[in-house]
């Protein structure tokens, strides 16, 4: 069975099916950029470290990155 659905990166339909190699996107174009994204910090799940502290955006790959500069 498929299920309708749209891709969460171009909002193109996507079927939902075990014949579309890449659900939940619509190409496997879009399931790179999306994994991209996670790959460079761009998506990320803000929450508490190993040690117990809230983790900012900043901090997701190294405690030593300086944080961004605010406007």
């Amino acid at each position: 069975m498929s299920l309708p659905s749209r891709c969460p990166v171009c909002d193109k339909p996507a079927v939902r099916s075990r014949e579309n190699n890449w659900r939940p996107f619509c190409s496997e174009r879009c399931q790179l950029i999306d994994l991209g994204a996670w790959m460079d910090g761009s998506h990320r799940i803000i929450g508490r470290d190993s040690t117990g502290q809230v983790g900012k955006p900043w901090d997701t790959h190294t405690r030593d990155k300086t944080p961004p500069e605010e406007e």
